[in-house]
């Protein structure tokens, strides 16, 4: 009797375990802004923010897998099999998926990144449940053929040849690679030619089946919807796709760990015939958990992030030694790296950097006045704000949030981290951040002597 009781009790705790968990985040005024969350049996989360005054909804699901999630051998799988979930379902031919959402004018797309992927649709608020239904059969139901994988492999080459084609963005994938070397994070999105055509079928599906579990997957809806709905939505896909394995799951939480960068002051350059040289001059930045991040954004604003930013006032501007020129930061879940880009004349390169450096060791060494400072942190609050004016946005903003923090702030409450940045922070942050020695990256036609003289820029 005892053991039967003790058994019963058992299954009594797993029951009331495995059930659904929903809270509310982000209390909107009358509904607009709330943000909630539900965890399914199963490690599922899906967070949704109601905006009722639009007419759209933008659904998604993060993956909480990346590039840097793969083995040598596998750089790019995680690139490849974004591009194979739309190739068709057991329930969908890459026609019937693609023909739903134009169907109804709807948009639909992914995004491979270093730590996650993201696939969505934003469609008419009343035609959400065909999105949520064509998304999730998608995430849990892809069938990768043999043939598709032969097929797509011939579009993702030339998507690594459009990209080595424009050496402005390549040059970034050249900068990861200056600043993390031979390691996940340092190796391209996309792969390169010599892993794509290695990828065979076989290890993409094992990689699909480790990595799509529900505990590695976040819902985010965010428009004119109902939380409640969505969860029943979403609830009945992945059940009829029987996606739940174990109700007990509890979700993967965000990353930790630690990443070394590669010693400061490593200079590489990637011979091209090019009409512009295009540069990147960087350190080590801050990990997107890092406290100081809001200070580090205000300082990225003030050096690169406008018209009257340091670095565009003095290279263009002023000398008109550039067309593009800017700053920004990439965090990572460890680590993360800081970064100045120009596009040159070859002949203009050396003038370009010393002037760049010198901008850099100044703010170290001396920081920056109050009034840039204020006029920074009102053009962030301002880009903030506008940069999450529609549903795709707002649902970027919360589905990142849960799967690379863990959770929610509201707008108001980023406003207010971005205002209370002091002076004395920013020039803090200065200090740690660009007082490192730092490393380069470039790509251009540059003669054997300009060559030679790059590593001035980093000594």
């Amino acid at each position: 009797m005892t053991s039967r009781g003790s058994k019963a009790t058992a299954r009594t705790s797993s029951e009331a375990r495995a059930v659904a968990r929903t809270q509310t985040l982000i209390k909107g005024e009358n509904g607009i802004g709330t943000v909630r969350k539900t965890t399914l049996p199963g490690g599922l989360r899906i967070v949704t923010e109601t905006l009722p005054s639009v007419r759209s909804a933008t659904f998604g699901i993060w993956a909480h897998v990346g590039s840097r999630d793969e083995t040598p051998a596998l750089n790019g799988a995680t690139h490849y099999l974004e591009h194979l979930l739309f190739k068709g379902t057991a329930r969908r031919s890459a026609l019937d998926i693609s023909s739903a959402l134009d169907a109804v004018g709807g948009e639909m797309n992914a995004f491979t990144a270093k730590e996650y992927t993201c696939y969505y649709a934003r469609v008419l608020d009343t035609d959400l449940p065909l999105a949520i239904d064509v998304v999730c059969d998608m995430l849990t139901g892809s069938v990768i053929r043999e043939e598709d994988v032969d097929v797509e492999r011939g579009a993702i080459l030339e998507e690594i040849a459009m990209t080595e084609d424009d050496p402005g963005d390549c040059v970034h994938d050249l900068f990861a690679h200056t600043m993390f070397g031979d390691n996940p994070l340092g190796r391209p999105v996309l792969g390169t030619v010599d892993t794509v055509n290695a990828l065979t079928a076989d290890r993409i599906r094992r990689f699909y089946k480790k990595h799509y579990d529900p505990t590695h997957l976040v819902v985010a809806c965010a428009g004119n919807i109902d939380h409640n709905k969505v969860v029943r939505q979403v609830r009945a896909a992945f059940e009829k796709a029987g996606a739940f394995k174990n109700p007990e799951a509890e979700p993967l939480g965000p990353r930790t760990g630690h990443r070394a960068l590669r010693t400061a002051g490593r200079v590489e350059l990637l011979g091209r015939k090019t009409e512009q040289a295009h540069i990147v001059l960087g350190m080590p930045g801050l990990a997107r958990t890092d406290e100081r991040r809001w200070a580090l954004g205000v300082l990225n604003t003030a050096l690169g992030g406008g018209m009257s930013s340091r670095l565009f006032q003095e290279v263009r501007e002023k000398r008109g030694l550039a067309y593009s020129v800017y700053s920004y930061t990439s965090g990572f879940a460890d680590c993360g790296l800081f970064g100045v880009y120009a596009g040159c004349r070859p002949s203009q390169v050396h003038d370009v950097l010393k002037i760049c450096r010198d901008e850099l060791d100044r703010v170290a060494e001396h920081g920056l006045p109050d009034e840039e400072i204020e006029r920074a942190v009102g053009q962030l609050r301002g880009s903030t704000v506008l940069g999450l004016e529609d549903t795709g946005a707002l649902m970027n903003r919360i589905g990142k949030s849960e799967l690379c923090w863990g959770e929610q702030m509201s707008v108001d409450d980023m406003l207010a981290r971005i205002a209370s940045v002091t002076p004395d922070d920013v020039r803090s942050v200065a200090r740690d951040v660009l007082g490192r020695r730092p490393s380069l990256s470039v790509i251009g036609p540059l003669k054997d002597k300009q060559a030679s003289r790059l590593h001035d820029a980093v000594a």
